[in-house]
């Protein structure tokens, strides 16, 4: 298990987990990686809007310049933008400075190859020795050698007018709702929709550094659905802090998770003939209702393990043109090699659009099995996971379930939870044995 990197970079809480030494030495490692005679290594870097994102992109530049190579700066921007013009533009790496869902006191650093895919794990390795003093120090660039800091939020409007190219429709007298989660969107997703043509309604775009994700965005949806229902709005959409996650609401303000999602757009690629291998990659968290839905409609599917870079994997290894999971993070390969929010909006008015319905129609086969999912903070995920009367626990929960539900313990990528999930016939059930296996947690003195 990595020291640092997670499923989804380098994260926790800043200035205590993750430092602006720790950027300044990953900045000072990329810069002599991809820095050779001759050449200058090019990395973009976007952020979103926590406080210390500005700290972190000040580091991580200090450090690539200083080993020679060039730092293009596109500013506040979304994950799924520098992944991009990481790849359209020939950067050798992608930086994006960003905890995603989580509140503002954490960040993170997350990582991207030249084909803007999530950075393989033997590279993060390397960088970690590098971390830790495994590896020797890297030379200081001089002279004519010392890299440079580019302003690039022309890359960002790159972006932008590749999203808007990708809409099959104007959205003219359509009434949209756009929960900005006071992050990566707070401008972007309204320049968007207002130039397809779109009458939008914004919430939650007043970012002060502190606010990101706070009761907000793709975690927080309730602000949302009240907006749409009081509004009247013909659908609505929240995105989470760095924009690669997309929860919508339908015009009757009810909710549809990634799960949803997934299933209305392989529906309608699969009766335009456009899902190759008639299949989506999902995750394991994936509520049964979906596989049941996805059986009645003749569609296969595939599961991984949670984390969008498993899915993307497979449907990178297999041809895949869809896939994701049920916390919003959609992937659509032909167009991006990361979960785009802003992105998946464009697919979901197509569908909207090209079918003349509202959302809640083409989701019609859907049931969802009652799920509960509780977020534990424990004192050491491994050993929690290890310990007997734990998974004693969710065994007694598996064979009371049998073949009417499923639990499911798992340890976040990301922070010091664990996740405990449990789908049955009633949400009493759920409560139940979600309940019994975080209680015994807390009786062997793991929770905090």
């Amino acid at each position: 298990m990595s020291k640092y990197f997670g499923t989804d970079g380098f994260r926790g809480r800043a200035g205590i987990d993750l430092t602006a030494e720790h950027a300044y030495k990953i900045g000072r490692y990329l810069g002599y990686k991809y820095t050779s005679p001759g050449r200058r290594g090019r990395i973009g870097i976007g952020k979103d809007t926590r406080v210390s994102s500005y700290m972190f992109e000040c580091s991580l530049t200090s450090g690539i310049v200083a080993s020679g190579a060039d730092a293009y700066l596109m500013h506040v921007t979304t994950t799924p933008s520098v992944s991009y013009i990481t790849r359209s533009e020939d950067f050798d790496c992608g930086i994006m400075i960003s905890a995603s869902h989580n509140a503002y006191h954490d960040n993170g650093i997350k990582l991207l190859n030249g084909d803007g895919e999530k950075m393989d794990d033997a590279f993060t390795d390397e960088i970690e020795a590098y971390l830790d003093g495994k590896l020797p120090e890297v030379g200081f660039a001089t002279g004519d050698r010392i890299g440079r800091a580019i302003d690039h939020a022309a890359g960002r409007n790159r972006y932008i007018g590749y999203l808007i190219s990708l809409a099959t429709h104007s959205y003219r007298g359509m009434r949209i709702g756009l929960d900005a989660a006071n992050g990566s969107t707070w401008m972007l997703a309204e320049n968007i929709f207002n130039a397809l043509g779109a009458e939008t309604y914004v919430i939650n775009n007043r970012p002060d550094g502190t606010n990101i994700n706070k009761d907000c965005g793709s975690t927080h949806i309730e602000a949302l659905q009240e907006l749409v229902k009081k509004e009247k709005l013909d659908i609505g959409f929240a995105f989470d802090g760095d924009a690669d996650r997309l929860i919508a609401v339908d015009d009757k303000g009810e909710v549809a998770n990634g799960d949803t999602v997934m299933y209305v757009c392989a529906k309608y690629m699969k009766s335009h003939g456009k899902l190759t291998g008639n299949t989506v990659v999902t995750t394991v968290m994936s509520n049964f209702g979906l596989y049941k839905a996805f059986d009645e409609a003749g569609i296969r599917y595939e599961k991984t393990k949670v984390g969008d870079r498993f899915v993307y994997e497979n449907m990178k290894e297999n041809g895949y043109l869809i896939g994701g999971e049920q916390s919003g993070h959609i992937i659509f390969t032909k167009y991006a090699n990361t979960g785009d929010g802003m992105l998946t909006a464009i697919k979901v008015m197509q569908v909207l659009l090209d079918e003349k319905q509202p959302l809640c129609k083409p989701r019609d086969g859907l049931t969802g099995y009652p799920q509960v999912l509780k977020n534990v903070r424990v004192k050491e995920k491994k050993t929690t996971l290890d310990d007997e009367k734990v998974k004693n626990a969710v065994k007694e929960a598996e064979e009371a379930l049998g073949n009417d539900g499923r639990v499911l313990l798992r340890a976040s990528g990301t922070e010091p939870v664990l996740r405990v999930m449990a789908e049955a016939g009633t949400k009493e059930a759920c409560e139940k044995w979600v309940d019994h296996i975080i209680g015994t947690m807390k009786e062997q003195g793991y929770v905090l």
